[in-house]
């Protein structure tokens, strides 16, 4: 029953996040077709945005953007409903783009960016969950100060200065690497690192408190003092609960993952979602900016549904009603 009112919970939130969308993107300043440079380029202007009705009132615009608009027909004087809209999952055209909807610029840059995003996410937790387990396991050690230093340096470090560094290094300087683009697996590697660095060193530090946290619990003292052995007691009792954290942080890390990676997919001039969104952006490409923030929204409510299901499956004094 939990589960079903969250799914219900989805739709009333998506038209309620694309509102808001919608409503800030047309209170800013400057429109879509500012720059248009042509001869008459005022009567041009007033052409396209009539043609694209950003002539209408907000309310209208709106309401043609989710398909809810009517108009009468010409022929037969009947009310219709207009073609497209969100309800039957048409973004819109792209006032960008002009020659591709929205839902095509989307279907040729998610399973790129899906792509990079997915891989990214394995890279932070083979490297986020081994080292966080590591330092906790070595408290107060060597190990210990070492790997929580490394993972406090790259969480201070962003992408945008990571990246540059990996492509001097590694595909410049030592040519290990391509420095750019995108289709080969060797391609992937130092977007991969760049995207993942900082995510790798959250993930260390909340593995390494969770692990922390556990081991002082009273179930772990209760287990030395049956003489289970050390390696057991961590791998059997404690990892299973100190990973919770984690867990709980990879709905909206995916998410992240997925649909924030625009400065690592610019610097590697990657052609995937990130690069989109801000070009609708600075563009004022309305209908592109709303359709990738519902896609932004839905991949991170799916995600946080998904991530809940898996945290009631391992911890069992978790039950949803």
């Amino acid at each position: 029953m939990y589960f079903l009112k969250r799914i219900a919970f989805i739709v009333p939130l998506l038209l309620l996040i694309s509102f808001l969308a919608f409503l800030l993107l047309k209170l800013a300043p400057g429109g879509p077709f500012d720059q248009e440079r042509a001869p008459a380029s005022e009567a041009i202007r007033k052409n396209i945005e009539a043609k694209y009705h950003l002539n209408e009132p907000t309310w209208k615009q709106y309401l043609r953007y989710l398909g809810l608009m009517w108009e009468r027909d010409v022929a037969s004087g009947e009310l219709q409903r207009v073609n497209g809209g969100l309800i039957v999952g048409d973004f819109g055209p792209s006032y960008k783009y002009r020659d591709h909807s929205v839902n095509d610029i989307i279907a040729q840059a998610l399973p790129v960016s899906l792509t990079l995003g997915l891989l990214a996410f394995v890279f932070v937790q083979c490297v986020g969950i081994p080292l966080g387990f590591y330092t906790a396991v070595r408290r107060g050690q060597l190990g210990d100060h070492v790997g929580s230093f490394f993972a406090v340096l790259v969480v201070c470090i962003p992408a945008l200065v990571v990246a540059p560094v990996l492509i001097t290094l590694f595909a410049i300087k030592w040519q290990w690497f391509p420095p750019a683009l995108w289709g080969t697996p060797w391609h992937v590697v130092l977007p991969v690192v760049a995207l993942g660095l900082f995510f790798a060193g959250k993930v260390a530090r909340l593995m390494r408190e969770g692990l922390l946290n556990t081991l002082q619990s009273e179930f772990i003292t209760t287990a030395r003092a049956k003489g289970l052995s050390e390696a057991k007691i961590l791998w059997k009792h404690a990892f299973r609960l100190a990973v919770l954290p984690v867990v709980s942080y990879s709905g909206p890390l995916l998410a992240d993952l997925l649909t924030g990676s625009f400065v690592v997919e610019a610097a590697f001039q990657i052609p995937g979602i990130g690069v989109f969104m801000v070009n609708s952006m600075l563009n004022r490409d309305y209908p592109m900016t709303v359709g990738l923030v519902i896609l932004y929204a839905v991949l991170l409510l799916v995600l946080n549904l998904v991530v809940d299901f898996s945290y009631s499956l391992l911890d069992p004094r978790v039950r949803y009603d």
